[in-house]
């Protein structure tokens, strides 16, 4: 396939022209650009805020004019039956104590990562934020002294707490916010709740019921203990969170001692369990996370999860038709027929970008029929073509001939159960860890971050024995890729339900003041491209532009601004914070730092209220590096207590004022 070359700039301010005569003409409602979002004009000036300075220093910085207010920290309680965590009692090993596992399921969890805003009036809201996983290092004194003999399995084998208490953390918190003078949760919300790795959650969709999840004989779906190693998030048009199972290998142990079937040979050949010990050797107090003596339990894991926040009765469901791999988020749109559509990256170097592409559609008058939406229709992956053009190649069984039972797939549930070796099998594009999704308000434009890829270049073989090609491409055009780039990517027709699309690069990060900075992206016959050659949009004031790298959560203003937070390493060592840079007009690509993170910590969330005036960003792991007796961190407490995963919000000094203005 080829289509005509034109730049996505092109499409994009074609799209945008159309839009503006629609507008003044009174027939905006005929344009349906993937986003049910008002219109706004795309950015004719620069972003109205002085970029704060990249730093190394141990606090949060954000531009003049603006206020910082910590939300909600790690051990913060949800219910007034719960005490508050001490940080300073951390270093004296209070977690291994009983009960403190109990006390953790009624507060707020650990490594806070993805955000969903759920609002109910003016000034007040549900949020859910997902907690990725624990550090024991920073929880637990003696797991850092650990090190040198290896002895972790036998420190959670003489303190089991410890393991119920990572369990806790992890998961999903419910929050109920007011906003009175500045964001402030509500002790005991009737909506407040936490979800953890022991909570009970429904398999759903063409694995539901799959043998090797588990499946009964009878039509119940597999009921699955817990969430893990959630990473970013999304919410739906219907009003539910999205939340996505990335790492979910990490916590499974022994399984070069597991004695398995072809068939869970097959399911695990492209998502395998830690061959030894796990990271974090839970299995050496809960034979659940053994997979010798529980070879099918980490197979229930790795699915997007589905949360009402609204009914805390009804059941957490895994949407299995969304597919098992390592989901970095969920971000979900309206197609110009309504039916919805849901963007997930595989976070792993040289895997794929999915999308998929609900069988109804979504009905606004009669909220009953959207809560199984995500359980039929067709999960599709992304092939990224040479000369601009890409597909979206449909996972279906028995749609294709790779696909079939000559090839070993007996129905949907072994292609979304094995849905990488799926991608691999009908020629997916492999990336550069493609992680978040952000959909543009104001055109439908869709981004992906691609955090980084440094075994891009490699001739060696791939872990796996998978058979593919790591040089670059033109999707992939740097190697090794230290920094990461970012994708821009139209839909055909401006339809998120579209099986063709156009993409360029947008980003290239780095540090522009390298004497690398390009004015266009490297064309496909000039890959490779070296790892400290960047590429900003097309903007080319070195000096103005703030350097950042490993872009990992997405999202947008009204404006069709693009927020980027970032996770790794960070050009002049500085650490994690949040950029904003416009993708329209003049100023296009125009990056500029608007928060700076503490030591340690990646920056996160970067979800931003309907008002346009509260950005808020979860803070995970301030202070990794250090460990409990010996922390390099003390935010946001300070003094000598522990360092905390934290919530915070930043908003406008003047009320007058919007993000960014």
């Amino acid at each position: 396939m080829r289509i005509p070359t034109e730049s996505i700039r092109d499409v994009l301010n074609r799209r945008l022209s159309r839009r503006r005569v629609l507008a003044s003409g009174g027939g905006l409602a005929a344009l349906s650009l993937a986003s049910d979002a008002v219109w706004a004009q795309a950015p004719a000036s620069p972003l109205g805020f002085e970029p704060v300075a990249g730093t190394a220093d141990d606090r949060v910085d954000i531009p003049q004019g603006y206020g910082v207010d910590v939300v909600l920290r790690w051990g913060d309680p949800l219910f007034s039956d719960a005490p508050a965590l001490e940080p300073e009692r951390v270093s004296d090993g209070v977690l291994f104590e009983a009960g403190s596992a109990q006390v953790q399921a009624r507060q707020f969890g650990y490594n806070c990562d993805g955000i969903g805003l759920f609002p109910i009036d003016d000034d007040r809201m549900l949020m859910c934020v997902n907690h990725e996983f624990p550090n024991p290092s920073l929880l637990f004194p003696g797991w850092s002294e650990a090190l040198p003999t290896r002895s972790w399995g036998e420190l959670m084998r003489r303190n089991p707490e410890a393991v119920a208490y990572m369990q806790a953390s992890v998961g999903i918190s419910v929050v109920e916010l007011v906003h009175d003078g500045a964001w402030k949760y509500v002790i005991d919300s009737p909506f407040n709740r936490r979800i953890t790795a022991n909570t009970p959650i429904e398999m759903v969709g063409p694995a539901g019921r799959h043998p090797l999840l588990g499946g009964p004989d009878d039509d119940s779906p597999v009921t699955a203990l817990g969430t893990l190693c959630n990473c970013a998030a999304g919410t739906t048009p219907w009003g539910t969170y999205l939340t996505a199972e990335e790492n979910v290998d990490i916590f499974f142990g022994n399984f070069d001692a597991a004695s398995l079937t072809p068939d869970l040979e097959r399911a695990y050949a492209r998502l395998p369990p830690r061959p030894r010990d796990s990271r974090f050797r839970w299995e050496y107090a809960d034979p659940r996370f053994d997979v010798e003596a529980n070879p099918h339990e980490s197979l229930r894991f790795g699915w997007i999860v589905e949360i009402d926040p609204f009914a805390p009765d009804r059941a957490v469901k895994k949407r299995t038709a969304l597919g098992r791999l390592k989901h970095e988020g969920a971000t979900a749109v309206l197609a110009r027929d309504g039916r919805a559509v849901v963007y997930t990256g595989d976070d792993q170097e040289f895997e794929y970008l999915y999308k998929f592409v609900t069988a109804e559609r979504f009905d606004p008058e009669r909220p009953e029929l959207n809560r199984d939406l995500l359980d039929n229709g067709t999960l599709y992956v992304a092939r990224f073509l040479d000369d601009g053009g890409g597909e979206w190649l449909p996972l279906v069984f028995n749609g294709h001939a790779a696909l079939t039972p000559e090839t070993g797939f007996e129905s949907q549930g072994d292609v979304v159960l094995r849905c990488r070796e799926a991608a691999d099998r009908i020629g997916a594009t492999p990336l550069d860890r493609p992680e978040d999704v952000a959909v543009s308000p104001v055109t439908g434009a869709v981004y992906l971050a691609c955090t980084q890829g440094v075994n891009r270049g490699r001739t060696d073989d791939v872990p796996g024995g998978r058979q593919i090609d790591r040089g670059t491409d033109a999707a992939n055009p740097r190697a090794p890729n230290r920094w990461g780039h970012i994708l821009e990517i139209a839909e055909n027709g401006a339809d998120a339900a579209a099986e063709t699309f156009r993409w360029e690069v947008f980003m290239l990060c780095g540090d522009p003041a390298s004497g690398n900075l390009r004015a266009t992206p490297p064309a496909a016959d000039q890959a490779p491209a070296d790892t400290d050659v960047t590429y900003f949009g097309g903007s080319t004031d070195a000096d103005a532009l703030s350097a950042f790298a490993n872009p990992d959560n997405l999202s947008f203003d009204s404006a069709g601004n693009l927020w980027i937070v970032t996770d790794g390493t960070q050009p002049r060592d500085n650490n994690n914070g949040c950029f904003v840079c416009p993708t329209l007009g003049d100023h296009r690509g125009d990056v500029r730092q608007f928060m700076s993170g503490p030591i340690g910590a990646e920056i996160c969330g970067c979800e931003i209220t309907a008002d346009g005036r509260t950005l808020f960003l979860t803070v995970q792991h301030p202070g990794e590096g250090g460990s409990a007796v010996n922390p390099i961190s003390n935010w946001p407490d300070g003094g000598t207590a522990t360092p905390r995963p934290s919530l915070v919000a930043i908003e406008p000094t003047d009320p007058d004022r919007k993000l960014g203005e």
